[in-house]
């Protein structure tokens, strides 16, 4: 009887927190800017696709909360320097945010359980809140809560890949593996303590926000993985009116912001910062987007997106069938990666991984992130009405599959039927579109795709083709619910 209840214990826990097989592990740490308000808040409707176990207040080279002993403190990071000189505190939000946060997601949680009872409850998510290390840009010197918790997740006997993201600095990180080094270093057991860290840790870093990564972390910790990207995200974060192409700006603008995310979809998205909103974050001097006048100096509108520049983080975890959870090469919703040339665990963007922007007929650095901006904002709308509407008056998400398997092997000059089928939750119509991503695989020309009606292509595998190149098709699966969500398959096809 003891087992059973401790079986009906360890279950009911595992519903109320959110943990589930196969959801990756995850922890956030941030430093608490608006664009990560932003990213947070947006992340918490897709809490329900990973398993979050730690929220980590953190520093940046823009934000820093100093020691209160009047300090000062000139970033060692040209632009920030230059920027701001020397200062004691640099626009510092506090640490409070998240658990505000936390308090709008507790109001929407019971409806939007009604769409997943995956979803965590708050106070799991309360519990996971940890300060790191703020007090400078870089500081790594002293162990803190927040380094402790990450260094004790790194050290579990949990062997699942555990993703840190990196909304701000590494620096938080780069303490907790410092003080794994300077613990066991010396030991006996050190090979085994740092192959077990490397092995189940993979950073999402967006942009290098303090040194702490190249000065320590790639030097100390050469085998952990990491995923960086420092060119993708710009489609997502402040500049984005000059890198998304006009045909794709209305999901970011006003009109379909307000309407369909911000106003009327709960307290939570309430707090959304957006252009002209009339909010204004506390410790940053910065923020001035809020105001209609900063609005109509920027020739912006009301309610247009301002930036989510860290939401790519966990776009990479969430599974919409694109496989690139732990393949960042193929490419997805977290951007598409190269494996680096000097270090075999770092996978990177920039100025030689590109993918052909239609829009444009130029080959972009951001397009491997631009080109699911449609997706995204259609997905998170979907994600909005879950706040207010009950599940039969809102949108949930197709499931695709592939007849026979998402890996075939071809010969050149044959031809190879696609097969997709869906399944909607909500009985809605699913059209399929199939298109290939070049830049995926390793065949570097076009292939002929021919429709054999609405489920169905022959994919012509040229006579070029050599042994061992693949060709990646995708699979697009778009419902005709309000407002459309879309899923995927990739079909990828190796030459034999």
């Amino acid at each position: 009887m003891k087992h059973i209840l401790l079986t009906m214990t360890l279950l009911f826990g595992m519903l109320q927190t959110g943990v589930a097989q196969n959801k990756p592990r995850t922890i956030v740490t941030t430093d608490g800017e608006i664009d990560d308000v932003d990213s947070f808040i947006r992340m918490l409707l897709y809490s329900n696709e990973f398993h979050l176990e730690g929220l980590i207040y953190s520093s940046s080279q823009w934000h820093y909360k100093g020691d209160g002993k009047g300090t000062v403190f000139t970033s060692e990071m040209e632009m920030t320097a230059k920027l701001y000189g020397t200062k004691t505190s640099l626009r510092w939000p506090g640490t409070q945010w998240i658990q505000d946060l936390l308090k709008e997601y507790s109001k929407v949680y019971p409806n939007l359980l009604k769409h997943d009872k995956a979803y965590p409850s708050p106070a799991y998510l309360t519990k996971l809140i940890r300060v790191g290390n703020i007090d400078f840009e870089g500081e790594m010197e002293k162990d803190t809560e927040g380094s402790n918790f990450i260094k004790a997740k790194l050290l579990d006997n949990d062997m699942s890949p555990l993703f840190l993201q990196i909304w701000g600095g590494t620096n938080t990180i780069a303490r907790a593996l410092k003080s794994i080094e300077d613990e066991y270093g010396k030991a006996p057991q050190w090979k085994s303590i740092y192959e077990k860290v490397c092995k189940k840790t993979v950073l999402y870093a967006v942009l290098d926000q303090d040194a702490t990564y190249r000065k320590y972390v790639s030097v100390k910790w050469p085998d952990i993985k990491i995923f960086y990207n420092s060119n993708q995200f710009w489609c997502f974060a402040y500049p984005w009116p000059r890198v998304v192409p006009e045909a794709l700006q209305p999901y970011l603008r006003g009109a379909f912001m307000g309407k369909n995310i911000i106003k009327n979809h709960g307290p939570l998205l309430e707090k959304y910062y957006s252009w002209g909103d009339g909010q204004k974050q506390e410790g940053d001097d910065d923020h001035k987007h809020g105001t209609l006048e900063e609005m109509n100096k920027q020739k912006m509108t009301q309610y247009d997106f301002i930036s989510e520049g860290d939401s790519p983080a966990y776009f990479q975890l969430i599974d919409v069938g694109l496989m690139n959870k732990n393949n960042p090469e193929y490419g997805g919703w977290g951007g598409r990666m190269v494996q680096s040339t000097s270090n075999p665990h770092r996978w990177e963007d920039g100025n030689h991984v590109k993918d052909y922007n239609p829009y444009t007929k130029k080959e972009d650095t951001a397009f491997p992130q631009t080109r699911w901006v449609e997706a995204l904002q259609l997905d998170f709308a979907a994600r909005a009405d879950w706040c207010i509407k009950p599940y039969a008056e809102a949108n949930h998400a197709p499931k695709l599959s592939l007849k026979n398997g998402n890996f075939k092997k071809v010969k050149a000059g044959q031809s190879v039927l696609l097969e997709a089928s869906a399944t909607d939750p909500d009985k809605n119509q699913v059209a399929f579109t199939f298109w290939q991503y070049p830049e995926a695989g390793t065949y570097p020309q076009s292939v002929k795709i021919s429709p054999e009606g609405n489920n169905k292509v022959k994919v012509a595998i040229p006579s070029d083709a050599q042994k061992g190149q693949t060709i990646h098709i995708i699979v697009e699966g778009r419902d005709n619910g309000t407002p459309a969500i879309i899923r995927y398959q990739r079909a990828i096809l190796t030459v034999e």
